[in-house]
Formats: C-alpha cells, structure tokens, sequence
C-alpha cells in the first residue's frame, strides 16, 4: 500500500502563519483598536455635525449679515470656526497619541514584560514578529487618518465663506492631504523603534512623545522654505489676497537694498503709491509669498520628507532588533 504525501502542506501551513500571526496582534492590541475606531467615528460624526448644523447656520447668518452690509455680530460664524479649529488640531495631532501607544504598548511592554521573546521561541522570527507588529497598525492607522483627512477636507473646502484659517495655517496645511497620514505612520515608527532600544513601556512612551511633537514643530515653522517662494514687485506687492503666505515684505531704496519698510503698503490709489514711494525714496516694493498654488508642492515635500524619516525608523527599528537578537532573521 503506498502513501501519498500532500506536499502543499508544509507551504500551506507556511502560509498561515503570518494571518495567525496577525489575528494575534490584533487579539492583543484589541482594547487600541476599539479606541482608535471610536474616535475616527466620533471625529467624523463630529465634523458632520459641524458641517450641517453649526456650518447650516453660520452661512445663514453670514447671508443676513451681508444684506445688512455686515452690520451686526455673527455668533454662528465664531461657533463654527472654534468648532472647526478644535476638529482641526484633533486631526492633525492624532501623531502624537499613535508615538504613545506605540512606544508604551507595541514594542515596549511586550520586551518588558518578555512575551516578545516567548513568541520568538515558538516559530516567530524577530523579523516576523517586527513586521507584523508595524504593518497591522500601519494599514488601521493609514485607512482610518485617510477618512479623517478626506472628510476634513470636504468640509473645510466646503465652508470657505465661515471659516477664518486660510490653507497655509499650521493645522489645515497638514489636515487635508497625505501629510497627516504620513505623520501618524512616522509616530508609528518611532514609536517601535523607542520600545525595542528603552524596552520600557513608560520611558519609550515619554521618548516616542517627545520626539514626534519635536518633529511636527520643527517642520511646521519650516514647511515653507520647501518650495521655491514667488517674489512680487510694485503694486502687486502691496495689494496681496489673503490667500497668499506672506513670507517677508518691504521696499527697494535707491540703492538697490532690501529694507523692511511698509510706509507704501497701504495705498489704495496709484497716485498715493507713486507719492508714498517718491516721498520716501523708494525705488520698488517686494513681496516674497506662497500663492495658494503652492499648498500642493509644499504638501507633498511635506509628506515625502516625513515618509523618508519614517522609513529611517523603521530600517533603525529592523537594524536593532537584529544586533539585539544576533541577526536571527
């Protein structure tokens, strides 16, 4: 009598481990993933609310308030705009709650406590284990961020008349493209890379804390200079929409220097340009600025230096992880 051997089985068991794998990161961080679906929920709920209900009747009343030349004080419209602000900065900040969780609880505890190092006795690579663990939070965080920007987005293009921020301010800069996703996988990083070189939970929560905040900072005073800014001259420089990221003004002397004088900036008429500028002895007017044109280009150079540093993480985090295990794979 002859044996057949199923020789698919080893590949096919092979190939299951990785989803037993993930049913157990998602099994353990279970109480996270409940928390994060919440909040994207309650967020997007909120912002609808805001859209059409305060935003309903803020544009209402913007409405009465131009057929009354603006002669009266718009409650609704302030409503909104704190309302959008507050879900602003909840969007663009989620960073740092993802750097918490990740260094406290998806790297940190587990070395800690030495339940990372059972599972790498039971046939789970230190690779594996690592992989897993950054990419099941990796596709939660992207798919629910996305919706959050997405809906944000909407919104805030939406409500245009009843909204004070214009697109460079600091929250809806990043709010409404890829950056904001791009920041929550980089909190994701560092917060791996902080558990597996501290191995503490609250050191690493403090550390991952500390650096994403230190990095959302530091390029949103410097987002700007990723982009070539457009320089303007004469009266366009002195008459420029609000949309435009005003980066440095001032005049031309005679002699050809740049001086940060704004006597001229204010003249309505041509005539009162062309007497200011005599009066004073200036020869031009300069404006460097951002067009809203530029949201894009500035975004996107955003978002790719973000995700350059996010994958430096994670290369250190897979660097580490293998010197620490004597480069078991």
């Amino acid at each position: 009598m002859t044996t057949t051997v199923d020789a698919t089985a080893p590949t096919t068991r092979g190939r299951l481990r990785p989803h037993g794998l993930t049913r157990t990161v998602l099994r353990v961080h279970r109480p996270a993933l409940l928390v994060w679906c919440a909040y994207v929920v309650v967020t997007v709920g909120w912002m609808l609310w805001l859209h059409y209900v305060t935003g309903a009747q803020a544009r209402a009343a913007r409405d009465i308030c131009r057929a009354k030349d603006g002669a009266c004080v718009d409650f609704d419209t302030f409503a909104f705009d704190q309302g959008m602000s507050m879900a602003g900065a909840l969007v663009a900040y989620t960073s740092y709650a993802v750097a918490a969780w990740a260094g406290a609880s998806l790297t940190g505890r587990e070395l800690e406590s030495g339940t990372a190092r059972l599972a790498w006795t039971q046939s789970v690579t230190p690779t594996r284990w690592l992989t897993v663990k950054l990419a099941v939070p990796a596709v939660v965080l992207t798919v629910g961020t996305t919706v959050l920007m997405l809906v944000y987005r909407w919104i805030w293009s939406a409500n245009e008349g009843v909204r004070s921020d214009e697109w460079y301010d600091s929250d809806p800069f990043v709010n409404r493209g890829p950056a904001v996703v791009a920041y929550a996988l980089c909190a994701l990083a560092v917060g791996a890379l902080a558990g597996l070189a501290l191995k503490r939970a609250l050191p690493a929560l403090g550390t991952a804390l500390a650096f994403i905040a230190c990095f959302h900072l530091y390029l949103d005073e410097r987002s700007d200079t990723l982009w070539p800014a457009k320089t303007l001259t004469g009266t366009a420089a002195s008459r420029l929409p609000m949309s435009a990221d005003q980066l440095e003004l001032g005049a031309v002397t005679g002699s050809g220097a740049r001086i940060n004088d704004l006597t001229c900036f204010d003249m309505d008429t041509d005539t009162g340009y062309a007497r200011c500028m005599a009066d004073n002895g200036f020869t031009d007017l300069y404006a460097e600025v951002h067009p809203q044109s530029h949201f894009w280009p500035l975004h996107l150079m955003t978002t790719g230096l973000v995700l350059a540093v996010t994958a430096l993480l994670v290369l250190a985090s897979f660097h580490l992880l293998r010197r620490r295990t004597g480069g078991t794979s």
